[in-house]
């Protein structure tokens, strides 16, 4: 049965066990969906604010079943209980203690380790720590080597076997678009600048460590993101931490996402503003915020807010949800507001020229007011970025403690982050004409070797509109197969190079389509929208946490999985991430195992038969911006 907004008065409310407060399924049409979908769920068309939406919008959160919401509360608290007992034990000294205690001579002094606020650590987390901090010697690319650890006394401490488990399949880092690899073109030209550089700068770009390359990287960064400048941070931690507190201070009003990351809340803290929290990705929540801030002004005095500013991500990565930027934009012109944007993990994973979120939905740059980001994932480097306008970054060149004391960045990193970024925009130098190849390659000097049709008609075929990803392997054995000098070889291998960056974001969104797609048709609950390379698959139980990290790394496959207080505590999941480098059979060798330890251990919990894409209405929320 299908019900528009329209036909039903009510219709904002969730259906089909889906949250009400998460604001998920949203889609501009329903027209996007398959009609056989259609008979079997019910669909509800978008028609508050679809208007601001060029694309559909798709997200899913789906409720935690009861009989599963009631024995993961019971699994914490029989663990809660057991932990008790065995704190009493510990203290009669009749199971040893391994945890960090008070000396003896220091009993009158305040306590240094609080014990009580250990307890989780101590009797829940200690059980399962050996998910967690696993020890890697290779490049963590695609695959990667694990060194075995093994524990005998209850995961307190790990001693080596001396053992490495090769090629585990890597679902766990946020090598988006596999630019962590010691191979080619960044690999290379990193290695070139530790050769002229060095690896330190030993000094503050204020004092001695201000040299060429960081000023081309803040230019390409400021090109990359289509603003007037950018500054770029060793840490990108310390981007949010650091910069907040000269954005805003005493008198200022800070509105947070609820699930904003742990830099944005630190730098919120920091900054002495005060801050008001709105539900994730909600829109209501947010106005409401908005509305009692302007009509109310600050506590006791009814002053005006000196300033207001909101503080929302790209992508976040324990939900795998997309911020509802057109939205956000439209209210903070309605109301006057500032926009802070975190693209983390949104910059390089969205978007056709993977410029991030604000790309994604075909926004302006100019609409957010700072754009911040790290090179952290990406571009499979260190570091982050602030870009808006040159006021802004002049202002924070002489106000921000991460760019005043903090050490400059390393330049094989800057060389990494300037190599990778120019492979996504094309402008890495090896761009050929399109007329020249067809002419030159394609045409006339295919006929002189049987392997030059191989490698060009690929290429050629990847220069008209919405081309196949590109076989990379494929191409670097043609080229090297050919029979003819090196530099016809290099010539060949150049012009294909020039569209790595774009197969890459492109293999990427195939990918992450693909991969949860198939966990949805398999029955487990998936989190998050639906082109979020960010792939939360909810786990629930406290002790199915480890055992699917255990189990996953039987088969070799190396996974993260989460559980409170970094997440609710009913709401324990794995997340993957998924990479451009992640070729279809590892996806595919992948979800046979996945759905192999799901049976398992029981984590088809979904209980939809097929999950479609759902319309959902859009929060009942108006936009005008107001009159000077």
């Amino acid at each position: 049965m299908t019900e528009s907004a329209e036909s039903k008065k009510d219709g904002c409310h969730a259906a089909n066990g889906f949250k009400p407060g998460r604001n998920g399924m949203v889609v501009k049409n329903h027209h996007h969906h398959p009609p056989q979908f259609q008979k079997q769920e019910k669909v509800y068309q978008a028609t508050c604010n679809g208007d601001l939406y060029s694309r559909p919008f798709v997200e899913s959160f789906e409720e935690t079943p009861m009989l599963v919401a009631v024995l993961t509360y019971m699994g914490y608290g029989i663990l809660t209980i057991f932990g008790y007992l065995r704190d009493f034990m510990r203290e009669w000294k009749i199971e040893k203690c391994h945890i960090a205690r008070e000396r003896g001579e220091q009993k009158d002094f305040v306590p240094l380790y609080q014990d009580f606020e250990n307890f989780y650590t101590r009797n829940l987390y200690m059980r399962i720590r050996d998910s967690w901090n696993r020890p890697i010697c290779s490049v963590p690319g695609a695959k990667f080597d694990l060194v075995e650890r093994s524990s005998s006394d209850y995961n307190w401490t790990f001693d080596y076997t001396g053992r490495v488990v090769k090629d585990i399949i890597n679902l766990g880092s946020y090598n988006y678009l596999g630019f962590a690899e010691n191979t080619g073109l960044c690999a290379t030209a990193a290695g070139d600048v530790t050769v002229k550089y060095g690896v330190g700068v030993t000094s503050t770009r204020q004092e001695m460590g201000n040299l060429d390359r960081h000023e081309e990287l803040e230019k390409l960064v400021a090109s990359f993101l289509g603003v007037e400048s950018a500054m770029a941070f060793a840490m990108g931690f310390a981007t949010n931490s650091m910069n907040i507190p000269a954005l805003a201070g005493k008198g200022c009003l800070i509105l947070s996402d609820e699930l904003n990351h742990a830099s944005l809340v630190l730098g919120a803290r920091l900054s002495g503003s005060t801050i008001r929290v709105f539900k994730h990705n909600n829109m209501q929540s947010l106005e409401k915020l908005l509305k009692d801030a302007i009509v109310h002004g600050q506590p006791r005095t009814h002053r005006p807010w000196k300033k207001i500013l909101i503080l929302v991500e790209g992508i976040y990565s324990m939900e795998g949800s997309i911020i509802r930027l057109p939205e956000v934009v439209a209210l903070k012109k309605k109301y006057k507001a500032y926009l802070y944007l975190d693209e983390a993990h949104s910059i390089g994973a969205l978007g056709p020229g993977g410029r991030g979120v604000v790309e994604y939905f075909g926004l302006d740059p100019r609409d957010v007011d700072i754009l911040m980001g790290t090179f952290t994932k990406s571009f499979g480097a260190a570091g982050g970025y602030i870009g808006g306008r040159k006021e802004l970054i002049d202002y924070l060149r002489a106000h921000s403690h991460s760019a005043v004391y903090a050490t400059s960045m390393s330049l094989p990193v800057v060389e990494q982050i300037i190599t990778s970024m120019k492979c996504i925009m094309g402008k890495d130098g090896t761009t050929i004409d399109e007329k020249e190849v067809r002419r030159n390659w394609h045409f006339k000097k295919r006929k002189q070797s049987p392997h030059l049709e191989a490698l060009l008609v690929p290429f050629a075929a990847s220069l008209v509109p919405d081309p196949p990803a590109l076989d990379l392997e494929e191409v670097s054995g043609a080229v090297e197969s050919l029979n003819t000098n090196s530099e016809q070889r290099a010539e060949i291998a150049d012009g294909m190079a020039s569209n790595v960056g774009r197969s890459r974001i492109q293999r990427l969104a195939e990918n992450t389509v693909y991969f949860r797609r198939r966990l949805r048709e398999m029955g487990f609950i998936i989190y998050g929208n639906n082109d979020s390379p960010v792939v939360p698959m909810m786990l629930y139980m406290p002790a199915k946490i480890g055992a699917f990290g255990r189990e996953m790394l039987k088969r070799n496959i190396g996974v993260v999985v989460v559980g409170f207080p970094a997440t609710p505590i009913i709401e324990s999941r794995a997340r993957f991430c998924i990479s451009a480098a992640h070729t279809k059979e590892m996806l595919d060798r992948a979800l046979t195992v996945i759905s192999e330890v799901g049976d398992l251990l029981q984590l088809k919990y979904s209980r939809q038969k097929v999950l479609p894409s759902l319309d959902r209405p859009f929060d009942e929320t108006t936009y005008e911006e107001s009159e000077e």
